[in-house]
């Protein structure tokens, strides 16, 4: 239809004045309209962050766009911690893909079930010899969603009113890492308590990342059966209920408590005064006449105990 106005208006043009301007610029125009450019090879994928679910199907998209050979050499490759290997090569699938994967054309890749080992990088590469641009390549990133496994709960069996204590939830399979819910009695905990009016006397925190319940203050209404759910966009899973109960405070068994210790005390120090009385505790020895006899001089000879007169030695001096 422009050729058509474009031939209408040159006519026109011609018969008023045929111009050596006019004939150029209308020769540039049917030669961009009528001729085809020469173009490179060019690749696009639909999407280039790629979510899957493990042991669900997913195809990565690599789309030509404008290519002139024929036979072009088609590669994929993937990418996992910065190291490349080859998904498609030579006309077949190789690697931890192969017998699990097929080239659909003209150029994408069919994962038939992906695991979650096929989290990674994965490159489409097209060589076209015959096009001015020989070469292109297009990156996608595939992430693979694993549904969590029943995770591991902690509930203390038996606690008392007023005091403070935590239930813990865990689990380490999921991808990515799941959020966590708690259930009583069946029924969801609410994020907030305050937003329910059962709940809105609650003391309670749940971290919805650690899987953590923690009450400040325990209240009777707090007994019954509790389980945690682990859940993300693959799935969820939860442990086995398990119930937690709440006792009033003992006061009668602390009294009765204190007593018996006090006894015991008692009975401790009329033990130990006793045996002090009765010198046990002194040192061996010690009601042992320590008397020393004097030391006697030099040069003098007093004589045996058992002597009846004085006998004078050698020494002595009239």
């Amino acid at each position: 239809m422009q050729l058509q106005l474009l031939l209408l208006t040159f006519k026109q043009s011609a018969t008023k004045m045929a111009t050596p301007r006019l004939l150029l610029f209308f020769f540039f125009y049917i030669s961009s309209v009528c001729i085809p450019s020469s173009v490179g090879v060019t690749l696009r994928t639909t999407d280039k962050i790629v979510w899957a679910n493990e042991f669900e199907p997913i195809e990565l998209t690599c789309v030509i766009e404008s290519i002139s050979t024929n036979n072009p050499r088609i590669e994929w490759k993937k990418i996992k911690n910065g190291v490349p290997s080859y998904v498609y090569f030579q006309k077949k699938i190789s690697g931890d893909l192969e017998h699990r994967a097929q080239l659909r054309e003209p150029a994408n890749i069919l994962i038939f079930n992906t695991t979650r080992s096929d989290t990674a990088e994965y490159r489409c590469e097209v060589a076209a010899i015959d096009d001015q641009r020989d070469f292109d390549e297009i990156l996608i990133s595939l992430a693979v969603r694993v549904k969590p496994v029943a995770p591991r709960c902690s509930v203390p069996g038996s606690v008392t009113v007023g005091t403070s204590t935590e239930l813990r939830c865990l689990e380490n399979e999921g991808f990515p890492a799941p959020q966590y819910r708690w259930f009583q009695n069946n029924e969801e905990l609410p994020q907030d308590p305050k937003t329910s009016l059962k709940f809105a006397n609650s003391s309670y925190i749940i971290n919805p990342d650690t899987g953590g319940l923690k009450f400040r203050r325990v209240r009777k209404a707090d007994a019954g059966e509790y389980y945690c759910q682990a859940r993300n966009d693959a799935g969820h899973a939860q442990c086995p209920p398990q119930k937690m109960e709440v006792h009033d405070v003992d006061i009668l068994g602390i009294f009765l408590k204190c007593f018996a210790a006090v006894i015991v005390f008692f009975c401790l120090v009329a033990f130990v005064c006793h045996y002090l009385r009765r010198g046990c505790f002194h040192k061996k020895g010690s009601n042992e006449n320590n008397y020393k006899w004097p030391a006697q001089r030099d040069g003098v000879d007093y004589g045996d105990a058992d002597e009846g007169h004085f006998r004078h030695k050698s020494s002595f001096i009239i």
